[in-house]
């Protein structure tokens, strides 16, 4: 692992068309806000906004004439999606030419030199562990990529690339709410290969949807907050990164409050006892 990401991502998958709909100005103003609060790495991937939201972010960041090393860039290759690009039907493609071209185009979207992070977005039945292997190796030799790794992938399926090119991370589900990434063996798989997981959608589903389990973690999340003196967003991150695994949440807000309360997350210490009171009012039962 050659990057050093920031601790929490900032993921941009809500910043164009598919949300927010942000101008070139609000994006300069939020990669400047992200970079005021530590947050240097933006996560995003070539379908985003319909394939329209690298080439959004890297006019914002070109116009806004930051010296490249300051941020750290992610991006993720591999859904065909039906209707765009001659698509008939959602699809995924990890052809060695397919791979090479999907970076490139997102270097010239991203009006860069190179990713910082690149990953294949969901595994496929399809995907030959030699062929990525070789369109990787080329990217790195060719200084368009830096670190490899994977997106939603297995432990089996990611034990399958890595028998043939080094993975240094993988994006999976994680959060309060979906926690099987810590009991299926995929964090453990993980922990033994030095393979860095980052969390997609860290928040879960607390704040989006009324189901008995959301109920009882916003009574106990009320009480954390009393206790600790932050928001239950801060509070559900900090449980992320509590675990060992060394998770790297990657968060989807666009709202500045929140973008600057983000990184307290990293220093909250939250007790032992607190930490399985979150998990036991997730399960809906005391451990076993």
């Amino acid at each position: 692992m050659k990057t050093q990401l920031s601790p929490i991502v900032a993921g941009t998958m809500n910043w164009g068309i598919w949300d927010k709909k942000l101008s070139t100005s609000e994006m300069i103003h939020l990669i400047n806000i992200c970079i005021e609060n530590k947050i240097s790495t933006f996560d995003h991937a070539d379908i985003y906004g319909s394939y329209t939201t690298e080439a959004e972010f890297g006019k914002a960041f070109a116009e806004s004439k930051m010296a490249r090393e300051k941020i750290q860039l992610i991006s993720k290759c591999g859904i065909q999606l039906e209707g765009s690009r001659k698509n008939e039907i959602k699809h995924y493609d990890y052809s060695k030419e397919y791979i090479i071209w999907s970076a490139e185009n997102s270097l010239k979207n991203l009006q860069t030199d190179y990713l910082d992070v690149f990953l294949l977005h969901r595994p496929s039945p399809l995907m030959v562990a030699d062929e990525i292997a070789e369109a990787i190796e080329k990217l790195k030799k060719d200084g368009k990529i830096i670190d490899f790794g994977l997106s939603n992938f297995t432990s089996s399926q990611t034990e399958l690339i890595r028998q043939k090119t080094e993975i240094n991370y993988n994006q999976v589900q994680f959060s309060a709410t979906h926690h099987e990434a810590m009991l299926d063996g995929s964090f453990d798989y993980m922990l033994v290969h030095g393979i860095r997981p980052m969390s997609w959608n860290p928040l879960g589903t607390v704040f989006r949807e009324d189901t008995e389990q959301t109920r009882r973690l916003k009574k106990v999340l009320a009480e954390l907050v009393e206790k600790y003196g932050v928001g239950s967003d801060t509070i559900l991150l900090a449980w992320i990164l509590q675990h060992p695994a060394k998770v790297i949440p990657v968060a989807g807000t666009v709202n500045i409050a929140r973008i600057q309360q983000l990184m307290k997350a990293v220093e909250l210490k939250m007790d032992k006892q607190d930490w399985f009171t979150i998990w036991a009012e997730s399960m809906g039962n005391e451990v076993p």
